[in-house]
């Protein structure tokens, strides 16, 4: 077995908006990485296991890098994740105020794409290319 640290070709990054409080920022990140394993399955390792045999849900095959920006920053990083076509995920302002995936849903496709109140946005894909829509954010202390 390999002791070399294992470096992965791809990225799965989350960028907040820095004026967001603790709270909203554990939420926001935890519903923008829901959805990358339903739609790009290789994120997904094994499943654990303890030493006495008791079985864990898979996770992650790759730490989530977690970033944050303004919301000029925010709005950039989604207008260039739109351009590459790559896996993501938006959070609104508006979706603080719902309780359920139906409203959030709801909310979301009642704003035009150049409207969204932007306060997080997950990517995924090849290192570089999410390396280039996070470009102007920094990461989240």
């Amino acid at each position: 077995m390999s002791t070399e640290p294992l470096r992965f070709d791809t990225k799965i990054a989350v960028l907040l908006r820095e004026d967001l409080e603790l709270w909203q920022r554990l939420n926001v990140t935890a519903f923008l990485v829901s959805g990358l394993g339903t739609q790009v399955p290789e994120v997904i390792g094994e499943p654990y296991e303890d030493a006495d045999g008791v079985g864990y849900l898979p996770m992650f095959r790759q730490p989530v890098l977690v970033f944050q920006g303004t919301k000029e920053t925010l709005t950039a990083a989604h207008a260039r994740v739109l351009t590459r076509a790559l896996p993501r995920a938006v959070f609104t302002g508006d979706l603080f105020t719902t309780g359920n995936d139906r409203d959030n849903r709801a909310a979301v496709r009642a704003v035009p794409t150049a409207e969204l109140d932007l306060v997080g946005l997950s990517v995924y894909g090849p290192r570089n290319a999410v390396d280039k829509v996070l470009k102007g954010a920094r990461m989240h202390p």
